[in-house]
This record gives structure tokens, sequence and C-alpha cells, in this order.
């Protein structure tokens, strides 16, 4: 059995509710993170939360219009605020 490893978690999608970020990660876990950990995403409109880029092959995301950058890794340590 060949089993891969990858070093980094990478996502694929992202959406959001009216309290949480939901992470879609290529390993098949589903992240669900409180926005009210993110100020600015949590004060931000809909449109600009839309307005994302991934960083890499999905190991963080980008919000040019928020200045606000995380990193999937530091999410899955439970970490506020990690670019």
């Amino acid at each position: 059995m060949d089993i891969s490893v990858q070093s980094e978690p990478t996502a694929y999608k992202l959406e959001f509710t009216e309290s949480e970020m939901i992470l879609f990660l290529k390993d098949g876990r589903i992240l669900h993170v409180p926005l009210v950990w993110f100020p600015k995403l949590e004060n931000a409109e809909k449109e600009s939360l839309k307005n994302f880029q991934w960083l890499g092959d999905g190991e963080g995301i980008h919000w040019p219009e928020l200045d606000e950058d995380i990193s999937v890794k530091g999410l899955l340590m439970g970490c506020e605020n990690v670019a």
C-alpha cells in the first residue's frame, strides 16, 4: 500500500456563513473556524470575503482588500492570525 504524506496541509475550497469560515482541505478534512478569531473578516462585507487568493497550492489565503493572510497550518494548530 502506497501512502502519500503531504508536508503542508492545503485547502481547495472556502465558504462562509454568518459566523464561520469553512475550509475544505485536500485530504478530506473540513475546518469550521469562528470569524470572531479574525476581526477583519468578521467585519467585512460579503463581497470582500469572496475576493481572496490562494497562497501557494492552498497553504494559505490572502484577502488583498482586507490586508489579511491566514495559513491553513496555523488554523489546524488552533493559532489565531497565523500567516
